[in-house]
């Protein structure tokens, strides 16, 4: 029965006498595969992914070279250490070998001391190299939740002023997902729109609305229109929300994350022909995040209960949307939402206030 906390080395020669004297060197203190072929020592790398691979350079078909290019070239396999042990003792031959990512060269005739010690410290290294990745990816995710978390909270903090919208957070940033998600996949937007930044816009979008702290409850909160003078006061949330934004950037130096959410504070409010605020930008002048956000925005305050208003219906808010097509909204943005306005109405039913 084979232990399972034991190291398992693949060998890879096409004479079965090699593997013999391998196996034979290290079967006391290793698990051992063994292949005669590159074909089959791939599949077996691929399925069972071993410690470490022994690998000889001279064999029919597929040499130890193409092994070793094939087997660092598939993410599932790169990272397992290689040993060439080959009879090939050119300088040339050990430097290809190196360079296409092997880790050590053992020639024959070898010293069984010596191939023991090699194995043992390229082991001890990889431990160490996989107990670093294990760290790296624990604080990479512990910092990424932390960051979440903190979005949440300051975006909360500042929509809960108005306990109607509670959860207008999370219903605006899975519309913006779902559009841009959409728009990927269209020309026009291939080569602007890739997974990283669709999701720092889908993170940045719960601080849209974050400058309305600096908004008085009087304004905030009135359950009638808003005269012209609340209404520029009202408005100024969106620049707020930038500087404020930009307040922490000018702490913690340049970064797109943060870069994303002002531009998104600052611009969901402006319109496709140029009548929004604050600074009546038009058409493809309007960052792309800000007129997906445009969109998610009003469609959300249209369908949810305000201080102000009843919610109003789906299709009301649908043909609401397709008379500003073109006026205050993309219109590419629009036809986007008619593919996806089922699933808005299943966002809307998930995330209720």
């Amino acid at each position: 029965m084979l232990n399972s906390k034991m190291k398992t080395i693949l060998i890879v020669d096409d004479t079965p006498e090699n593997i013999d004297v391998l196996d034979e060197l290290l079967h006391d203190e290793y698990q051992i595969k063994a292949a005669t072929s590159g074909k089959r020592a791939i599949k077996i790398a691929q399925t069972t992914k071993p410690d470490i691979i022994l690998l000889d350079i001279m064999m029919p078909e597929m040499d130890g070279y193409e092994v070793c290019r094939q087997l660092k070239a598939d993410e599932k396999t790169a990272s397992i250490p290689i040993i060439f042990v080959t009879a090939k003792s050119e300088d040339e031959d050990e430097t290809k070998g190196l360079e296409l990512g092997a880790v050590d060269y053992i020639t024959k005739p070898f010293s069984p001391s010596i191939v023991l010690a090699r194995i043992h410290t390229h082991l001890s290294l990889k431990n160490i190299m996989d107990h670093l990745e294990e760290l790296v990816d624990s604080r990479t995710k512990e910092l990424a939740l932390t960051q979440d978390a903190t979005i949440l909270c300051l975006a909360s903090l500042a929509e809960t002023r108005d306990n109607e919208t509670g959860r207008h957070i999370l219903r605006t940033q899975h519309y913006l997902l779902a559009l841009a998600k959409h728009l990927k996949k269209i020309d026009k937007y291939k080569n602007s729109l890739d997974d990283e930044t669709i999701i720092r816009w889908y993170k940045s979008a719960p601080l849209h609305d974050v400058g309305k702290v600096g908004v008085p409850d009087y304004i905030l909160l009135k359950p009638s229109h808003l005269t012209e003078s609340e209404f520029n006061t009202m408005k100024g949330h969106a620049r707020l929300g930038k500087e404020a934004i930009e307040s922490v950037t000018e702490m913690l130096g340049d970064n797109s994350f943060l870069n994303s959410a002002a531009e998104i504070a600052y611009t969901h409010h402006e319109k496709w022909d140029g009548t929004g605020y604050p600074r009546q930008l038009k058409g493809d002048d309007i960052p792309l995040s800000g007129r997906l956000m445009a969109v998610a925005d009003v469609y959300d305050a249209l369908v949810c209960k305000r201080c102000y208003k009843a919610p109003f219906s789906h299709e009301y808010a649908k043909d609401y949307l397709l008379q500003g097509k073109g006026t205050h909204f993309d219109p590419d943005i629009i036809d986007a939402f008619l593919v996806l306005e089922d699933t808005f109405q299943e966002i809307a039913a998930k995330y209720p206030d």
